[in-house]
């Protein structure tokens, strides 16, 4: 069975977020998916197998991290969508079925796959008490990011501050469903990104999630209330890095990146 690592949100090997991705004829059971979920290491991978001729969708697609099965993820979407491409199993236009409705991903002409996701309910709440020491930072903004992803949303005062801090993991997991997303306008816009992010999703086994499709959902709304566009790039600056591209229309969010295709092996189990 062949198994491949895709590098999520990034042009070239190495950077962006690396998912694991399996094409299949249907879903072994469960069991087997997390076990290989463990084995690949990485943040998600993606299952997916095609489904019948005048189905909702075109492909049924899955993801886990190394300790759970997650409900929305958008890189290893992006690396599924990829691999499809890239081998020529699907053309055009991908609609997958998941846990968080049929998402869709198109490719462009520039190599680029847009994804068309649920755009996160963004509710403002109060800090909780304990969170900013966890964090190390002082919350200026904080919202809950609704049920498809059960992260909080916290706004910093500037994007020093993001890329400095150094959050007690364990602490943090208290916070939400699954972590903590935290932003802050971009310091210099002519460098190609309006805001930064990082984060921090303990809960699922993912200390610090390289760049995150999902949290893009909430932080589009987020940024282009306050920006006044529904059209911007942001950076999540992790170790590894990576840009995202959003398109806010409403209810639903358009993310736009790249992917690359670092290993295409055999897995025997």
């Amino acid at each position: 069975m062949r198994i491949r690592i895709v590098d999520a949100f990034t042009d070239r090997p190495f950077a962006g977020n690396p998912a694991g991705v399996l094409l299949l004829d249907s879903f072994p059971d469960d069991a087997w998916l997390q076990n290989v979920a463990v084995e690949v290491n990485h943040a998600e991978t993606a299952f997916t197998h095609p489904l019948p001729a005048g189905d909702e969708a075109d492909w049924a697609l899955r993801w886990f991290t190394p300790t759970t099965e997650v409900a929305l993820c958008g890189h290893a979407t992006l690396a599924a969508a990829h691999v499809l491409h890239t081998t020529g199993a699907h053309r055009g236009p991908v609609r997958f079925t998941t846990r968080s409705g049929v998402l869709v991903a198109t490719p462009g002409d520039d190599g680029s796959i847009t994804l068309d996701f649920p755009t996160a309910p963004l509710t403002p709440v109060a800090a909780p008490n304990g969170v900013a020491e966890a964090l190390g930072a002082e919350p200026l903004a904080t919202f809950d990011t609704g049920p498809n992803t059960g992260d909080l949303l916290i706004e910093v005062a500037d994007e020093r501050t993001v890329l400095g801090l150094t959050p007690d993991h364990n602490a943090l997991a208290r916070y939400s469903k699954r972590g903590i997303i935290t932003t802050a306008r971009a310091k210099d816009p002519s460098r190609g990104y309006d805001f930064v992010s990082r984060c921090f999703f303990p809960n699922v086994g993912i200390d610090e999630d390289p760049v995150t499709g999902s949290a893009h959902t909430a932080l589009a709304p987020f940024w282009s209330e306050r920006l006044g566009r529904t059209t911007l790039t942001g950076l999540q600056a992790s170790p590894r890095s990576g840009l995202v591209r959003t398109e806010l229309r409403g209810e639903r969010t358009l993310l736009t990146g790249h992917a690359v295709t670092v290993v295409d092996g055999e897995l025997l189990a």
